[in-house]
């Protein structure tokens, strides 16, 4: 089992906006006042500038451009919909926000099999849309692809019967706890795992501050060292800049990276970054406007493809 790929599938926005659906539990998110530009331009500009930077180190970008008349303004952030593994299987997640549900086409998975990639299957969750359950892919599963370890912080958009579902079904151990952030003085669940944790071979970027329950914490840091991972510590005031929400992938003979976006990258102190350079190189991206009006950032733009290549 692989736990990083060079192959990443990436959706270019075509209606790019503050998702009036997800703000009501997404804190991350916030209006810009657009009067001098328009934010899908400016979305684009940073998406195509993101895209250039992954292709400038080796890794392989599949790029499908999104599609106007389904009006998804969050279309850019496809690893929550779909995840793609080594024997060949699908998963496609349900979605808390009724808009976000129209991203999973079929479309993509026919360009998948045109850049050569087998299907062999699918693991479709998303009739759990229907109870108002949600596990948003690999925005709430943090996966440990080699150790079949998977972590997920329970909220809205992460069901923990569900999430037991998934591990059973793909033969994961799992790891629940919550993450909270401080909202108007009030501790709340963090939307997605993905944003406070972020797993590399060697190494996992964490915000142990948000664990507020000293057991789960315990039990979060107990599986990380179990599987050989040396736990860089970030902030919340860290995390808040998108610190926790990177991606370790290949580049060009096999060289490693640790992608972000380039707030993540100016919100780490010179001890993180030395932690995270002793394993691999930083390669980081402006995404302001992607990650103030979305919310998200470099790790949810990047859906990671592992299938197996047809013979």
């Amino acid at each position: 089992m692989q736990q990083i790929t060079n192959t990443i599938l990436m959706i270019r926005p075509v209606a790019f906006r503050m998702n009036e659906e997800t703000a009501v539990n997404n804190y991350f998110q916030e209006d810009i006042d657009a009067k001098n530009f328009d934010i899908n331009t400016k979305a684009q500009a940073e998406f195509d500038g993101f895209v250039a930077k992954l292709r400038a180190v080796g890794v392989q970008v599949i790029v499908e451009h999104d599609d106007l008349k389904m009006d998804t303004p969050d279309s850019i952030f496809p690893n929550n919909w779909v995840s793609f593994h080594e024997n060949g299987t699908v998963g496609l997640y349900p979605m808390f926000a009724e808009n976000r549900r129209r991203e999973r086409r079929e479309e993509i998975m026919t360009r998948l099999e045109s850049e050569g990639f087998h299907i062999e299957s699918f693991m479709d969750y998303t009739p759990a849309e229907e109870e108002g359950v949600f596990l948003e892919g690999t925005g709430s599963l943090l996966l440990d692809r080699v150790n079949k370890i998977a972590y997920c912080a329970l909220s809205p958009r992460a069901d923990e019967e569900l999430f037991i579902e998934f591990c059973e079904d793909f033969e994961y151990t799992p790891i629940v706890f919550t993450a909270n952030q401080t909202v108007d003085g009030k501790r709340m669940p963090i939307y997605h795992t993905n944003v406070m944790m972020a797993l590399a071979e060697e190494f996992a970027v964490i915000c142990l501050d948000s664990i507020d329950n000293p057991k789960e914490k315990k039990q979060v840091i107990s599986a990380l060292r179990q599987s050989n991972k040396e736990v860089v510590n970030i902030t919340e005031a860290q995390m808040h800049q998108f610190a926790g929400n990177m991606l370790q992938v290949r580049g060009a003979e096999d060289k490693k990276y640790l992608v972000m976006s380039l707030a993540a990258h100016k919100s780490l102190s010179k001890g993180q970054i030395t932690q995270i350079e002793k394993h691999c190189e930083i390669v980081s991206s402006d995404l302001h406007t992607i990650e103030t009006c979305g919310g998200g950032s470099a790790r949810c733009m990047m859906a990671e493809v592992f299938l197996p290549k047809k013979e």
